[in-house]
């Protein structure tokens, strides 16, 4: 249960202006704080039928820089909110929009692994940063919209403007109840020392997992790789090898890419639905091998959703329809690093590490899935289960036991 100690300030409602100081007067670094100028604001926007409600708002140390013809707003906000509806609220995400249109304009923050039943209240932070032409400053300077809430029995309020809120909020629950499953099942088989054991045995292969650095640039080469065709080095076409798990509702058939060093281009996978529902998302984790012989898991690309495959294996629509197969191309090279360095690739190995399907539910792999290949037990752990070894160990047991207890 999270709640807020702070003092509470008048329920508001709706539409609500929180005053900020004035872009036109900015002449060098200003905080923003309540009560300067009301033709400079945040607005805060919740629906009239919106499960959250907002309590209170504070702008904390949020500032703006004017550089050249733009507005740099270092966002720290936060947001008091009461879930004011009937079902423990697990999750939220947040639009934060300065400029629809300019790069760097808008973004999002969520607030995934809570549980707040109705009637209490729970903080939202906002650390963002975004950019605004100063041409346009005038009105508010930022707008707050909710864009989903996710509650306890997956069931997903909200406009899903960002087309991954519902995704992303409903994936990060299932992990959840996934992983708050398997240590409470750990507890009540082996008892409290045989939960101390697992939770020393997750925080140890958390801290013996290399990392591996993966960045990601849309069409084309990615910008300022350390190991490129300039250093000798050729593309070649390379086929992926697939770990599959007897539980994942797709299956991967075949897939290629163009490897060079220590970059991925253009890569596509084929992929067979094997459910009975239409899926329209799928995300791939990848398993990188290098030229030592190192073995790394690089976790999971995000997708650009699926395009389903006709008979004679032309695109046919947005959602793979049972037993039907699709593929997933992303327009996007990647780049794999480890402690800054460049490294190179010899074979990559993927697996689904993620499926929505056209309902909106959610596939993850299931503790069993991921025990069962030497390749995928060094996986990171999920935010929740990230969060119940920090209690652990901030804590102690004793801690995560009563926290276990209250789901």
């Amino acid at each position: 249960m999270w709640n807020n100690s702070a003092r509470t300030t008048a329920l508001l409602t709706g539409l609500v202006a929180i005053t900020l100081a004035a872009p036109t007067l900015l002449a060098q670094q200003t905080s923003l704080s309540a009560g300067s100028d009301a033709s400079s604001s945040v607005k805060i926007d919740l629906p009239a039928d919106s499960p959250v409600t907002l309590i209170s708002a504070s702008t904390g140390q949020s500032r703006v820089t004017p550089r050249g013809g733009m507005l740099m707003l270092d966002l720290h906000m936060s947001l008091t909110l009461r879930n004011s509806g009937a079902r423990s609220v697990r999750g939220v995400s947040l639009l934060i929009t300065a400029q629809e249109f300019t790069p760097g304009g808008k973004g999002a923050v969520a607030r995934p692994c809570i549980d707040v039943p109705a009637g209490q209240n729970f903080t939202v932070p906002i650390e963002i940063r975004l950019v605004k032409p100063v041409q346009q400053a005038s009105g508010p300077l930022v707008h707050v919209q909710l864009d989903g809430v996710v509650f306890d029995d997956l069931s997903f309020y909200g406009p899903n403007r960002l087309k991954s809120s519902q995704r992303d909020l409903t994936l990060w629950e299932v992990e959840a109840q996934r992983d708050r499953t398997y240590y409470k099942q750990v507890l009540q088989a082996k008892g409290e020392d045989g939960l101390r054991k697992e939770v020393l045995s997750s925080m140890a292969k958390a801290g013996d997992r290399p990392q591996l650095d993966v960045a990601l640039s849309h069409g084309g080469r990615a910008v300022g790789s350390a190991v490129s065709s300039e250093s000798g080095a050729t593309a070649d076409q390379a086929h992926f090898a697939f770990l599959r798990m007897p539980d994942s509702p797709v299956l991967p058939v075949q897939g290629q890419a163009m490897i060079s060093a220590n970059e991925v281009r253009a890569p596509w996978i084929e992929v067979q639905n094997m459910s009975k529902k239409p899926v329209q998302y799928v995300e791939i984790g990848w398993v990188v091998r290098d030229t030592e012989g190192n073995e790394y898991l690089a976790g999971s690309v995000p997708g650009s959703g699926v395009a389903a495959l006709n008979t004679s294996g032309g695109p046919q629509g947005s959602v793979i329809l049972p037993n039907q197969r699709g593929r997933l191309e992303p327009d996007s090279t990647l780049k794999f690093s480890h402690s800054g360095r460049p490294i190179g690739i010899q074979s990559m190995t993927g697996f689904v590490s993620q499926v929505q399907f056209a309902d909106g539910k959610v596939w993850v792999p299931s503790r069993k899935d991921l025990d069962s290949s030497p390749l995928l037990r060094t996986m990171s752990p999920s935010t929740e289960e990230q969060r119940l070894l920090d209690i652990y160990a901030k804590q102690g047991l004793a801690a995560l036991v009563a926290d276990l207890a209250k789901y």
